[in-house]
């Protein structure tokens, strides 16, 4: 079986099984709507105690993060207009409180799972956990409680809830296999956090796993095996065994400086979304923070965050990360990331269309609140601020402008701020790639965002999986465009990193440290391993290695020539 790798690591065991059970739900005519209005309120305040004690158990055993989503399903449960369209169903329709819960909550799973934003689209699964809980409750439905797990085993189900999770006993989960579900899925999350191996999205083949069976799965390749055989259980067993002792060996190069075998430094930072993700970082000696998504600070809310609110965040992740460098990316929203309080133009293209910094640049006061918790902030760390998805020097230069504006105004009110911050801008579109020559004129850094710079360079919507197999990052058009910013930007004599998927992907490391990549930024578990793989190389071979991949015509190509030079 295939499914998404979720969380690395080898598991071998036996599973436990837990399937949701399907809730009928016949469709009557009701005479007494009161009563069911009644049964209603009744089965939200029993679902509201079952998650309140659910929220202290995750902050105690998993953390206070990782419990925040069952805030969320609290504001579900006490979203005003949700449960006033299900008593209008009630009263209106005349229908049992089951049937008007479901047909409400579908059109609500519905409009999240359409939307662009994967991140949005995998928040459907909060308002499918609350549902299926109002549920049980309103019909006295029995299920399958993880808080069962006798023994250590691999946990095998259509979908891991939020409340699943939560319950569970930890320390006897070895393993994870989901039918549905993505990499930000909250399972995926859950597992990485963690540390436990998990394959997801591995699809109804996973409905011949039966408990007990024997099972591994491999958390990195996305692969599961079911009962296997003797031989590929001793040879899975070896590749456990070997990864944990990589694991331990990782551990050896925490506080070491990252720098290749002719003595080339370069710089291993984080990509975080929140405040509370610092804690990643610090763990696994984040040299850094390469970039932070503020946008996070603006979903899963009903208004604008406040200057005050956003300063609170800066400063907190600045303080912790103790002078380390902090790069701070302004607002990007729009695209697939939309907010629920800001109208926005419908558009045939939204990923072309009023996002990021075009979007600041049209509401300058949204953009210049955030520009001032910003610089208040600035005197706690060493931050540096990151202009999004540019692609004329116009919009540089007009943001650089509201900036210093905003610098002006904190001055004239003798609020302090820092004179040493690094201005710098994401090459994520190929026009800011072509004039990076031009661009690193005007800015102190530039930081390549592969993901969207692929997406834009080949023309690939990356979520859609009918063309996901043109979505590939060993594309030379996108290695040649790397290169050349690289090139311009040094020529200019400022720094260029990269928080895009690939700054962590093994197998393009050494070409990027080849090219003369200064700074990879990445997700906080692929810290280590970058480091040990950057640890082997040697910057002078790779230069010719690199320039070799260059004059690749075909992605094929790319990788026959990566194979050469894979770091294992």
């Amino acid at each position: 079986m295939i499914g998404i790798g979720a969380s690395p690591g080898i598991a071998i065991g036996t599973t436990f099984v837990k399937r949701n059970p399907d809730i009928e739900i016949k469709k009557k005519k009701i005479i007494h709507a009161d009563e069911e209005i009644i049964r209603l309120k009744d089965a939200l305040l029993k679902s509201k105690e079952e998650i309140r004690l659910i929220l202290k158990k995750a902050a105690d055993e998993i953390g206070n993060e990782e419990a925040k989503v069952f805030e969320a399903h609290l504001m579900i449960l006490d979203d005003p207009e949700m449960y006033g369209q299900i008593e209008n169903k009630i009263r209106g329709a005349k229908v049992s409180t089951e049937e008007a819960l479901e047909e409400v909550s579908k059109t609500y799973i519905g409009l999240f799972e359409n939307m662009d934003n994967l991140y949005m689209r995998e928040r459907a699964a909060d308002i499918k956990d609350v549902t299926k809980r109002v549920l049980r409750n309103l019909t006295g439905a029995d299920t399958v409680s993880l808080a069962d797990i006798k023994g250590q085993v691999i946990i095998v189900a259509d979908e891991l809830t939020p409340s699943d999770t939560a319950q569970m006993d930890k320390t006897r989960v070895i393993g994870i296999i989901t039918e549905l579900g993505g990499k930000t899925s909250h399972s995926s999350i859950m597992a990485r956090t963690l540390e436990i191996p998990a394959v997801v999205g591995a699809g109804k083949e996973i409905e011949h796993i039966k408990s007990g069976d024997t099972v591994i799965i491999d958390g990195d390749k996305g692969t599961v095996i079911l009962n296997p055989e003797e031989a590929l259980i001793k040879k899975y067993t070896a590749k456990k065994e070997a990864c944990q002792q990589l694991k331990k060996k990782l551990k050896s190069f925490i506080g070491k400086d990252t720098i290749t075998k002719d003595g080339i430094k370069v710089e291993l930072a984080a990509n975080i979304g929140t405040p509370e993700d610092v804690d990643g970082v610090l763990k696994n000696d984040g040299e850094g923070i390469g970039l932070y998504r503020t946008e996070f600070l603006y979903m899963d809310r009903d208004t604008f965050p406040t200057e005050e609110e956003q300063f609170i965040a800066y400063k907190s992740v600045l303080e912790r990360m103790g002078g380390k460098p902090v790069v701070v990316r302004t607002l990007d929203i729009g695209g697939d990331k939309i907010l629920p309080y800001l109208a926005l133009p419908e558009e045939m293209n939204p990923f072309l269309g009023l996002r990021a910094i075009r979007l600041c640049l049209n509401n300058k006061e949204i953009f210049k609140t955030q520009l001032r918790a910003l610089l208040r902030a600035s005197i706690y760390g060493n931050l540096k601020i990151m202009f999004p998805m540019i692609s004329s020097v116009e919009e540089l230069r007009e943001a650089k402008k509201i900036l210093e504006k905003v610098r002006q105004e904190l001055k004239n009110e003798g609020i302090r701020y820092s004179f040493k911050i690094e201005i710098g801008m994401m090459i994520e579109v190929p026009a800011a790639a072509i004039l990076s020559e031009i661009f690193a004129k005007e800015v102190d850094f530039f930081s390549i965002g592969t993901n969207d710079l692929l997406q834009y360079t080949v023309a690939v919507d990356r979520g859609n999986k009918e063309i996901a197999n043109l979505y590939n990052p060993f594309h030379p058009a996108l290695l040649r465009l790397i290169k050349n910013v690289i090139e311009n930007g040094h020529k200019e004599g400022i720094w260029v990193g990269m928080c895009g998927e690939i700054a962590g992907d093994p197998r393009l490391i050494p070409v990027l440290v080849g090219m003369g990549l200064d700074e990879f930024s990445m997700s906080p578990i692929s810290i280590l391993n970058t480091r040990f793989i950057i640890s082997n190389l040697i910057k002078k071979e790779l230069e010719k290695k690199s320039q070799e991949i260059i004059n690749c015509s075909t992605a094929e190509e790319v990788c026959e020539v990566l194979d050469s030079i894979c770091v294992k």
